[in-house]
């Protein structure tokens, strides 16, 4: 093991227990200034390094700065971590890092009977027990008695790590989450030469700052390798994944990706015209790192403004592209509708948050489904896709590229705060296999007359798709706008026979899109005897969006349970998947998880005359598989007894 002036790697030599497990989760929870959000990053970025599977979900306060030491400004930051394929950030946390006494109220109740929780001591003050409305301190009761509680004076100890620095006590206390970090490194027998780089080069102008949280960082895992108080430290062997090459990716820097590989795969240049809004932000700070490949930032005054630009920037033969949240939806809504007139590619990306208006900014929700299909004035259709997991938001960018630039159309992307701020591990593609999507310009007059002239209306007979005509290039003077245009010529028609050809013309272009039949997951249930195959469920669960993990976790245990039960998942939302009717009818009962109050459900009821049960929740927060395997189990249930009557 390194001494405090050295550099190599942190390992363990007091004898303890090692017990070794398949999966953990773990939840850091403090202030939102105490550096939960870091923290648990980091672990997570050595787990990743370990080649564990892995899934996260941050979860913080709207405030910059919360008030300090109170229930709403928790901000904390859970992984699951496992040897296997995992789908889901976890139910509850097997371990609880409570900084301070709010951290710990907020939390506590998710840990499980027996569950380890470990605690800061030197935060539970008569202030801050009062504070959160604790008559006494719980550490010193029996409140905490159903669980393994360590207690340690974490700031206490930073500030006595760091007292030969120089560094004075407040700036000391804050590298405590560095402790908190390396004493779980220690715990987990995880990675630290990636940890102690980071902060090197995060901190590469201030050194000092460096160094004293490296220097924390060292005293945390110390302080598990010398006390007596933790007697077992634990090991999660890596996953056995896919071969190839993988990285941690969350879910907005994966659609940045994607956008980077789109541009390049089309040969355009991409520009984001955008307005930052939580959770949408991290997509435009990513894009602004690679101007190398093309892509240019465009920090407007206003939502309206930045989409303005990207559909301008369309209309001069780039990618356009903005991004934003629900609120950010709605000022767009009318250049949205201008992009379905003047049928110019645009991806549009919403990263749903909890509404309406402000609503909870830093929450996650995917309530914006009918404002994607319907939010605009007239029939103003467009096609609508979304990721189910921050890995997924890759290729979905890639896909709602592909259909925007091949039909002329706006596309919205539905992402969402669970999928956006999650990560997960990703297996970086072959560029050789991304799809090509290079673009033919129109490059010639169009017109069927025999005028010699450019008709910007004229279409592909397969895709319906308009002529793309680059500004500037000789002979293909146009004009396009806001007005209803005559079909083929473009110029600008108040025919009513035209105005019906033309808003028919544009819901059946939208209708044509080619997408892939939708997949049934439907394998036996275990302990199915003399079974070799799926197809004996009665009851599917269908999802989008970020409901892809929990329901496929719920699906797994219910089989465990030995009963049937099919998923599905839905990645085009408009137009739907072609088989998707008939998959629909093959089962009794389709049970339809969302985080807003049914809007899939309704959907779906009315397109294909099919009773969905919709199951539904608004809380800011994601599905538990626990709660969707009850739901799932008792219709089941029900379903059969039904059936036996």
């Amino acid at each position: 093991m390194s001494d405090n002036n050295g550099n190599g790697v942190l390992s363990a030599s007091r004898r303890t227990e090692v017990n070794r497990l398949d999966r953990v989760v773990i939840r850091f929870a403090g202030d939102s200034g105490d550096g939960m959000q870091l923290t648990g990053d980091r672990f997570t970025s050595e787990a990743a390094a370990f080649g564990n599977d892995l899934a996260t979900l941050p979860n913080f306060p709207a405030e910059i700065r919360a008030p300090q030491g109170t229930i709403p400004g928790v901000s904390s930051f859970q992984v699951h971590f496992a040897d296997y394929d995992i789908l889901t950030p976890g139910d509850r946390p097997d371990v609880l890092v409570a900084m301070n006494p709010a951290a710990l109220k907020a939390n506590i109740a998710d840990v499980p009977r027996g569950g380890t929780v470990i605690v800061n001591t030197d935060e539970f003050t008569k202030r801050n027990l009062t504070k959160v409305g604790y008559t006494g301190d719980p550490l010193d009761d029996d409140a905490l008695s159903a669980f393994e509680v360590h207690r340690v004076a974490m700031s206490t100890l930073t500030q006595g790590a760091l007292a030969d620095t120089g560094l004075g006590k407040k700036d000391a206390e804050r590298c405590k989450n560095m402790f908190a970090l390396g004493l779980l490194s220690w715990m987990y027998h995880r990675p630290t030469e990636g940890t102690e780089r980071f902060l090197r080069e995060k901190f590469a102008k201030r050194p000092e700052i460096a160094e004293a949280n490296i220097l924390a960082f060292r005293a945390g895992w110390n302080y598990g390798e010398t006390t007596e108080s933790f007697a077992t430290t634990f090991e999660v062997a890596p996953a056995k994944l896919a071969p190839g090459t993988y990285r941690q990716i969350t879910g907005n820097a994966a659609l940045a990706y994607g956008l980077v590989a789109a541009g390049q795969r089309a040969g355009l240049p991409i520009l984001l015209g955008t307005y930052p809004i939580t959770p949408a932000s991290d997509i435009l700070h990513e894009l602004s790192k690679h101007k190398n490949f093309g892509v240019l930032t465009f920090q407007a005054e206003d939502e309206i403004a930045g989409i303005g630009a990207a559909l301008g920037a369309s209309y001069g033969g780039a990618l356009g592209v903005t991004s934003t949240s629900g609120p950010g939806v709605a000022l767009k809504s009318e250049t949205i509708g201008l992009g379905v007139m003047t049928e110019l590619p645009l991806v549009v990306i919403d990263v749903q948050r909890g509404g309406p208006s402000t609503g909870l900014p830093t929450k996650t929700e995917q309530a914006d489904l009918l404002q994607a299909m319907f939010g605009r004035n007239g029939e103003s259709p467009v096609p609508v896709v979304a990721p189910a997991t921050p890995a997924d938001c890759f290729d979905i960018a890639l896909e709602a590229t592909r259909i925007a630039i091949t039909y002329r159309t706006p596309v919205l992307l539905l992402s969402d705060g669970a999928i956006a701020n999650g990560s997960e591990p990703w297996l970086i593609p072959d560029v050789e296999d991304l799809p090509d999507l290079r673009v033919e310009f129109a490059a010639e007059p169009n017109a069927t007359d025999g005028s010699g002239e450019f008709w910007p209306y004229v279409r592909d007979p397969e895709t319906l798709a308009r002529a793309w005509a680059v500004p500037g290039t000789p002979g293909l003077q146009h004009r396009i706008g806001g007005l209803e245009k005559a079909d083929g010529k473009g110029n600008i028609s108040y025919d009513p026979d035209n105005h019906d050809r033309m808003v028919r013309l544009r819901q059946a272009k939208v209708d044509g899109i080619t997408v892939p039949d939708i997949e049934v997951d439907d394998p036996p249930p275990a302990g199915a005897a003399g079974t070799s195959s799926g197809g004996q469920a009665r009851v599917l669960a269908l999802g989008w969006g970020s409901t892809y993990g929990p329901i496929g976790a719920a699906c797994r245990r219910v089989r465990k349970q030995g009963m049937a039960i099919a998923q599905a998942h839905l990645r085009h939302l408009n137009p739907l998947p072609a088989n998707l009717g008939d998959v629909l009818a093959r089962y009794d009962t389709v049970v339809v998880p969302e985080m807003n109050l049914g809007q899939l459900a309704m959907l779906l009821r009315a397109r294909y005359l099919v009773d969905i049960h919709s199951h539904t929740k608004v809380a800011g927060l994601p599905f538990k598989a626990e709660e969707l395997q009850h739901v799932f189990t008792d219709i089941i249930t029900n379903r059969t007894k039904e059936a036996s009557r």
